[in-house]
């Protein structure tokens, strides 16, 4: 087990206990040496962890503690910086800024013992260098979704054939190859994904969206559950 691992888990056995706990008891549910509790409990106190107690009579957390929200383990650390760096390499420049920009901000307030984690993590995001250009500005695409207003956009097909549609506008999505907009085609009159880099052209209308988006996304999501369901089905199924 990594030291912020242990770190983490001490506090969590401290949290449960009523009464002090020993040293040894902790090294022996943790697996490690009573040498490296000792070492463990010294830089919790450093890091302003509110522990009472000595070597040979045990430990107690003072009632009330909890822990901040970046006492994160070395697991949960790798998670966040492989979700920023998967952004900043495959999102839009506004997206890939702030993902910089959060990256930074974590680091400034993990422990110490965290940092490592952070600056040089055990998984990593390969950026994509031949996504295609979007047609549309995607960050001014986030505001309009937020402000829940309709866009009018001309698309072009596989065959390069452009129509003129007014959509309303519900999430980005991020596929491998090309981010696209999901959103309600009135032409259509249903749920249609475009992607950004065949939108030849945008308007960004006043006009609010009938009804709540948050609505209207649950019911993509249950149309995109629904036809996972069913190809499953027949994936099953008699060959």
């Amino acid at each position: 087990m990594r030291k912020a691992d242990r770190l983490f888990q001490i506090v969590q056995i401290l949290r449960r206990s009523s009464r002090p706990v020993t040293a040894d008891a902790i090294a022996e549910e943790l697996e490690t040496s009573r040498r490296s509790v000792y070492r463990d409990i010294a830089a919790l106190v450093g890091q302003r962890v509110p522990i009472r107690g000595e070597a040979g009579i045990g430990y107690v957390l003072e009632q009330g503690f909890d822990l901040p929200p970046l006492m994160l383990t070395a697991d949960e650390v790798d998670a966040v910086a492989l979700g920023a760096q998967w952004v900043a390499g495959n999102a839009d420049p506004t997206l890939a800024r702030a993902a910089r920009d959060v990256l930074a901000k974590i680091l400034t307030v993990l422990p110490d013992e965290l940092q490592p984690f952070l600056l040089d993590p055990a998984a990593r995001a390969v950026p994509s260098w031949d996504r295609p250009r979007d047609g549309i500005d995607a960050g001014q695409l986030r505001a309009w979704i937020r402000a829940a207003r309709t866009i009018e956009i001309d698309y072009a097909d596989e065959a390069g054939r452009v129509s003129h549609r007014t959509v309303w506008p519900l999430l980005i999505g991020y596929r491998d190859a090309s981010r696209v907009l999901i959103g309600w085609c009135e032409l259509r009159g249903d749920f249609r994904t475009f992607r950004l880099d065949r939108i030849a052209s945008a308007r960004f209308l006043d006009t609010p969206i009938p009804g709540q988006p948050s609505r209207l996304r649950a019911r993509w999501l249950r149309q995109i559950q629904a036809s996972a369901e069913r190809w499953r089905n027949d994936a099953d199924g008699p060959g």
